[in-house]
């Protein structure tokens, strides 16, 4: 019987136990390398994702849609769907609210990259000052999974337009706004969500700051600039897909900034995680995977069956 998950139902598995999902997944052997790209539909109002992956006994494959159009409508930008299969007999096991799943998963891999330098920074005491570049549910679902993780002090969110402060935030900016430069210098850690162009000025993130890129998956769109691509140790998923992708890559390679020999992959990390130089900037770029999807799945799943504990 093929089982549905809501979107309630896969928030329910929580921003840790996504994290976890993701880091048991890597340190269990899983290579992005070998994940199947992601394929794109040019569609006549959007775009369709095709976004499969197969590992640890289960199959599952995201439909996804962006319909630049619906904001004028009143309806949602992206959708997207999850089917999950038993690897053996290729039978759907589950139906997952795509939207709630890639809201769960994305910062889940940001932050499962990154997770022993956000301690080593918080160690400090006092909490982390976060910039959060963007209002909606993937800034939000940053600072969600960062705080289940290590303490947050303060929370500031850049947006295009002035607006209302959203919950999880301490104050709002408009990105023109002279105080938003400031806040970005003392930040921690920034989060840029999608954006065509850069929103990030690479010259004021300071030495040791982290930076997560999560929005743009084209090579000619990116939220970071050369400037802060060329200072910093860059993360990426896989080579593969950073350099299919992942525009501040792209980009960065192409203006010269940045030597491909100089990213360092999620697979290298395994074991120890990365010991980060502590005087540059850590970038942590990811334009999304079949295989993230997979792991953050297949943990909400078992939790729905009651099955959490059971290996991957």
């Amino acid at each position: 019987m093929t089982v549905t998950l809501e979107a309630a139902d896969v928030f329910a598995l929580g921003p840790a136990a996504a994290v976890a999902a993701v880091r048991e997944a890597l340190a269990g052997g899983l290579d992005p390398d070998g994940d199947v790209p992601r394929a794109v539909v040019r569609l006549a109002h959007g775009q369709g994702l095709l976004m499969p992956s197969e590992s640890g006994g289960w199959f599952g494959v995201k439909i996804a849609t962006v319909a630049p159009g619906n904001a004028a409508r009143g309806l949602r930008r992206i959708n997207a769907t999850y089917l999950l299969h038993d690897s053996a007999t290729l039978t759907p096991v589950a139906l997952l609210d795509g939207v709630a799943l890639t809201t769960l998963r994305t910062p889940a891999v940001s932050v499962a990259a990154c997770l022993d330098r956000l301690r080593a920074l918080a160690d400090g005491g006092g909490g982390l000052r976060l910039v959060v570049f963007g209002a909606g549910p993937q800034g939000e679902w940053h600072v969600a999974t960062i705080r289940a993780h290590v303490p947050v002090a303060d929370v500031t969110v850049v947006t295009r337009r002035r607006g209302p402060v959203p919950g999880w935030a301490d104050r709002r900016l408009a990105a023109d706004a002279a105080g938003a430069a400031n806040w970005v210098r003392r930040a921690d850690v920034v989060v840029a969500t999608s954006a065509r162009e850069p929103v990030v000025d690479g010259r004021l993130v300071r030495d040791g700051a982290v930076v997560l890129a999560v929005g743009s998956h084209e090579p000619d769109a990116r939220e970071l600039d050369s400037v802060l691509m060329g200072r910093a140790t860059v993360l990426v998923e896989s080579r593969a897909t950073a350099l299919r992708e992942a525009g501040d890559v792209v980009m960065a390679v192409h203006e010269g900034s940045l030597a491909l020999d100089d990213l360092v992959t999620l697979v290298e990390l395994t074991g120890s995680w990365a010991d980060f130089p502590a005087d540059r900037p850590l970038v942590v770029k990811t334009c999304g995977m079949g295989w993230q999807d997979l792991v953050v799945a297949v943990a909400a799943h078992r939790r729905k069956e009651g099955r959490p504990g059971e290996p991957s």
